[in-house]
C-alpha cells in the first residue's frame, strides 16, 4: 500500500488527473512508521485494524472510522481484513476556513465510532462508502463529488464536537455565537502563528475575559491556548525543515520561536525527536529503513522490492 516512502515520508501517488487516493485491500503486511501531507481516513470493512498515531494505540472495529491528519506520524497494519483506506488533498479546501479550523481541532486523529458519536456515525460511514463508489466506479465529475462529500464529513463533524464541547447551559443561538467565536480565533492563530501571540490578545479577540476564554478554548479545541499555538509552530517547522535550505536556527525564529533551545524542546515534545533527528530520519533512505513489526518477533527490512 506504500508506494512511495523517502525516510518516513510517503509521497501519495494520487489516481490520475485528481488530488485522491483510494485503497480496498485485505493485506496483513505491518506498515512502518510514516507520515504524508494528504488526509488519511481508514475504515474496515471486516474485522478490526490496528493504528498508532503519536504514539496513541487506536483498535478500528468494522464500520468505524480513523481520521488521521496530515503530518501525523503512524504506522499500521499486520491482521487479516478488508479495509478502505482513503486519502486527498486537503489543501485545495484551506480556502474554506472553517474546514481549516476544523483539521487542526481533530489532530492528530479522530476515531468515530457507534459509541463516542452515535449521532453522526452512521452518516459518516455512508459517506465513506459514496466517496468508494464514486472512485472505483469511475463517474462523471468523481473527484467533485468525492470533495463534496469529503466537505459534507467535516461539516457533520465539525458541527456534533464543537458543540458537544462548549457549555450546552445556553440557547442555540448563544452555542453558535461561541462556536463561531471559537473558529475565527482558530483560524487568526493558524494565520498568525509565527507572530509573538499572548493570550491576553487572543482572548480580546474573542471577546472573553482571559480566564473564561482559557476555559472554553481547552473545551472546544481539547488542548490549551499555548499548545494549541506551539502545534501550529511546529507543523510549520516540520514542512520549513523539509523542503527548504534553512538551517534549525532560521526555521525557530520563522515559526516564531524566541531562542533556539526552545524550539529544540518544544519540536521534541510534540514530534518525539530534536530538529536535527527529524532530519535525519528524513533523509533515510527507503531502501534503508528498518523497523519492527509488532506482530513479528524480530526485526524486518523494508525495501523497495517487497
Amino acid at each position: 500500500m506504500i508506494e512511495t516512502l523517502n525516510g518516513i515520508r510517503e509521497t501519495v501517488n494520487f489516481k490520475s488527473d485528481t488530488h485522491l487516493r483510494m485503497y480496498k485491500n485485505n493485506e496483513t503486511e505491518f506498515y512502518p512508521s510514516h507520515w504524508h501531507a494528504p488526509l488519511e481516513i481508514v475504515m474496515p470493512l471486516e474485522n478490526s485494524y490496528p493504528v498508532m498515531c503519536n504514539n496513541k494505540q487506536y483498535e478500528i472495529k468494522e464500520g468505524e472510522l480513523l481520521l488521521i491528519t496530515p503530518g501525523a506520524l503512524h504506522n499500521m497494519g499486520g491482521t487479516p481484513g478488508m479495509r478502505l483506506i482513503f486519502q486527498a488533498d486537503f489543501t485545495i479546501l484551506h480556502g474554506i476556513k472553517e474546514l481549516a479550523a476544523t483539521l487542526t481541532l481533530i489532530s492528530p486523529a479522530l476515531h468515530i465510532t457507534a459509541e463516542n458519536a452515535s449521532e453522526i456515525h452512521s452518516s459518516a460511514q455512508k459517506l465513506i462508502l459514496g466517496i468508494a463508489d464514486e472512485y472505483f466506479n469511475d463517474l462523471l465529475l468523481s473527484e467533485a463529488a468525492i470533495y463534496a462529500k469529503l466537505i459534507e464529513l467535516f461539516v457533520l463533524i465539525a458541527r456534533h464536537y464543537s458543540q458537544s464541547s462548549l457549555p450546552t447551559n445556553n440557547s442555540g443561538s448563544k452555542q453558535r455565537e461561541y462556536i463561531e467565536r471559537f473558529l475565527l480565533v482558530c483560524n487568526y492563530i493558524n494565520e498568525h502563528f509565527s507572530e509573538d501571540l499572548t493570550l491576553d490578545e487572543i482572548a480580546d479577540l474573542s471577546g472573553f475575559s482571559k480566564y473564561h476564554f482559557s476555559r472554553l478554548f481547552k473545551q472546544f479545541t481539547n488542548t490549551s491556548f499555548y499548545k494549541y499555538l506551539n502545534r501550529k509552530r511546529i507543523e510549520n517547522a516540520v514542512n520549513l525543515l523539509m523542503d527548504s535550505g534553512l538551517s534549525i536556527t532560521d526555521v525557530a525564529l520563522r515559526c516564531g520561536f524566541s531562542s533556539l533551545s526552545a524550539f529544540i524542546r518544544m519540536f521534541k515534545i510534540i514530534r518525539g525527536c530534536t530538529p536535527s533527528e527529524f532530519k535525519a530520519l528524513y533523509s533515510v533512505k527507503f531502501d534503508e529503513l528498518i523497523y519492527h513489526d509488532p506482530h513479528e518477533n524480530n526485526m524486518k527490512r523494508y525495501s523497495k522490492s517487497e
